[in-house]
């Protein structure tokens, strides 16, 4: 039923401040979740089991990081028939992020700008939603650091936020790409992303023989990147032994925007204009890697072709952010199906 209205009741909300809207529609989706009002915006789930680290997948389409950072609106999302659920990015301590406003539309390209800064309500907070939810699918959970923790000090707010959500998640993304977070992406690079996941890795091992149950843990990282830093993550991620990329985060470009409202405004851009310079990241780790392990391919999807394209160009999953935004619940059904036994 919401796919009949959701044009409507997009053009009402887009009159709204962006960030705005984003607050309402989730406070929205939080109180008709689990009642009958969720009917209105529950759809089939299409049934395409894909095995990725471990795990089984009912289709390929997951929604992405950064939508629901505190875990909110789980069984909401859950509900519209996505193969997977990402929530996040959350820190070890509650903190508001950056100034408002920080979240800006370029409709005519199909975009976002965003500079939240990781606001979030804290680890402990996003574990008790997740515990009150009842989604039983694949979750999973997007850790980073707070704001004020020193770069040069982050490998611990990380664990801090591997060993409280460990339980609680299907797997765990480490994000070292967000360009929201000042110099977080220095995380990407030498003795820091060597040390980071030397410390994850240890943990992970901790975790899993504690617990009985290896949970994987996916690196995500930024499109900003030329050749020779693709080449210097991949002999690290190789070193390492993760379990899986996600590829990518949003961008610092403005290609393809340059004269747009909003085009100057500082922060990541997502949306369509986003889509060749991710895909072209997926290619290349893909080459590189030689199915050492998979990728999720996120940046840029509003249709089922562009779905296509990032399987081609290697992933082995999707994820949506900015073109369910643009687009709604229909896009996550039209991509299932078109991915159905690719």
């Amino acid at each position: 039923m919401l796919n009949l209205f959701y044009p409507i009741a997009r053009s009402f909300l887009f009159q709204l401040d962006a960030e705005k809207t984003h607050d309402l529609t989730l406070r929205w989706l939080e109180k008709i979740q689990n009642t009958p009002l969720e009917s209105l915006i529950s759809q089939p789930l299409v049934k395409d089991p894909v095995e990725c680290f471990g795990l089984t997948f009912p289709n390929r389409i997951g929604l992405a990081a950064g939508l629901d950072k505190d875990a909110r609106c789980i069984d909401a999302f859950a509900a519209m028939g996505f193969g997977h659920i990402e929530v996040g990015t959350v820190t070890p301590r509650p903190q508001p992020g950056n100034p408002k406003p920080r979240l800006f539309r370029l409709p005519k390209a199909h975009a976002l700008i965003n500079r939240f800064g990781f606001n979030n309500l804290g680890v402990d907070n996003l574990i008790e939603n997740v515990k009150r939810a009842k989604f039983k699918g694949v979750l999973g959970i997007n850790i980073g650091k707070n704001f004020d923790t020193p770069v040069e000090e982050a490998t611990q707010d990380y664990l801090i936020c591997l060993e409280k959500v460990y339980p609680y998640a299907s797997y765990i993304t480490v994000n070292i790409s967000s360009p929201n977070t000042e110099n977080l992406r220095q995380l990407q690079f030498g003795e820091a992303l060597d040390e980071l996941l030397s410390a994850i890795k240890l943990k992970q091992k901790e975790l899993s023989e504690k617990s009985s149950i290896k949970k994987p843990i996916l690196i995500k990282i930024a499109p900003d990147l030329n050749d020779e830093e693709i080449d210097s993550l991949v002999k690290a991620f190789l070193k390492h032994e993760v379990d899986g990329l996600i590829a990518t985060n949003t961008t610092f470009s403005r290609e393809g925007v340059e004269d747009l409202s909003h085009s100057d405004e500082k922060g990541g851009l997502s949306g369509s204009p986003l889509f060749n310079s991710s895909t072209e990241v997926v290619k290349k780790l893909s080459d590189k890697i030689n199915g050492a392990f998979p990728i999720i391919g996120v940046g840029g999807i509003d249709d089922a072709s562009k779905a296509k394209t990032k399987i081609e160009a290697g992933a082995t999953l999707v994820q949506v952010y900015s073109g369910f935004i643009y687009k709604g619940p229909r896009l996550i059904h039209s991509i299932a199906k078109a991915l159905r036994g690719i």
